[in-house]
């Protein structure tokens, strides 16, 4: 019986799809549907009641298929642990990056660790919307704010500080805001969720918070489109430090009402499971952390950034 097979009839376990097993597997459904008839002919019995629209698990497979992922498992821990021991760095990395964050910064991060370790192949997804690791075909996901499923694994990555952004030439032809309350008589470039848009900023200072609902003629599920309109000098926007600070460096945009502060948030690295944190993912999560540090060091060597707000 080859790994391989099993393989599959865990994943169409799992989605009670033999496409959708298929399609994460990177296969024919063909090619999946030929892998589980091969371990049901040796076993001996169905795995799967089948009707026209689902499947569901024989009395057979209820038993079968939870002992059959605990070995596999087993298995897999041990190869690891070899691994392990004999330091090879090696595997798919299948990683999700926002989309700023992702072709802006992250992606030349990625192309020097493959250089230091050329037997990981790479997948990137690039997407703002919320991850499903059950449903997309990722392992790890680079993502802001900490994981809110208890059954999640993740690193902290670092801590980053939010700021109101806008060009030299929009403030000249438009004014500079001296107070938040100022804000309004801007145009807000907004990034845009699921069809809500985020158009209610809040900042504080010395303890007190500031709630401004901003009116703008521009909003994205794209959270670099929303910079590169910022870069443009189409409005204002609340962004990420670490998205805006190759800007921020180069002078494109400055950093408005510094001592009102946006929300800050934190960059996590996370996987769906245990079994998915391998050397790999280490080595990658501590290469992320230095080039975090780097780049917040450098924006508070330039004073476009707090130190305290990093922290």
């Amino acid at each position: 019986m080859l790994l391989e097979d099993l393989q599959v009839v865990l994943k169409v376990a799992e989605l009670r799809s033999i496409t959708g097993a298929a399609a994460q597997l990177d296969m024919r459904t063909a090619t999946a549907s030929a892998a589980l008839k091969r371990v049901e002919r040796q076993l001996g019995m169905d795995l799967f009641i089948r009707t026209t629209r689902r499947l569901r698990l024989s009395s057979a497979g209820e038993r079968y298929i939870p002992q059959c992922e605990q070995a596999l498992l087993l298995l897999e821990q041990a190869t690891q642990n070899v691994r392990d021991d004999l330091d090879i760095v090696d595997g798919e990395l299948r990683i999700t990056l926002s989309s700023d964050l992702g072709r802006n910064l992250v992606t030349p991060w990625l192309d020097e660790f493959m250089e230091n370790y050329p037997k990981v192949s790479l997948k990137t997804y690039i997407s703002d919307s919320n991850i499903d690791f059950y449903r997309d075909a990722v392992d790890i996901a680079l993502r802001y704010g900490s994981p809110d499923d208890a059954n999640l694994y993740g690193f902290k990555i670092c801590k980053i500080p939010g700021l109101l952004c806008a060009t030299p030439d929009y403030l000249q032809q438009h004014g500079t805001p001296q107070h938040p309350h100022d804000l309004p008589a801007h145009n807000g470039l907004f990034y845009q969720l699921y069809d809500i848009i985020h158009d209610l900023w809040s900042f504080t200072r010395d303890g007190t918070e500031y709630k401004i609902k901003m009116s703008g003629n521009r909003a994205s599920n794209d959270g670099d489109l929303v910079r590169r309109w910022c870069v443009a000098g189409k409005g204002v926007a609340v962004k990420s430090c670490l998205d805006m600070s190759n800007d921020l460096l180069s002078g494109r945009v400055v950093n408005l009402l510094p001592e009102y502060k946006p929300p800050a948030t934190e960059l996590w690295l996370i996987c769906p499971n245990r079994q998915l944190i391998t050397p790999a993912v280490r080595l990658l999560r501590d290469h992320l952390k230095a080039k975090c540090s780097r780049v917040l060091n450098k924006l508070v060597e330039e004073a476009l950034i707090d130190e305290q707000d990093t922290l």
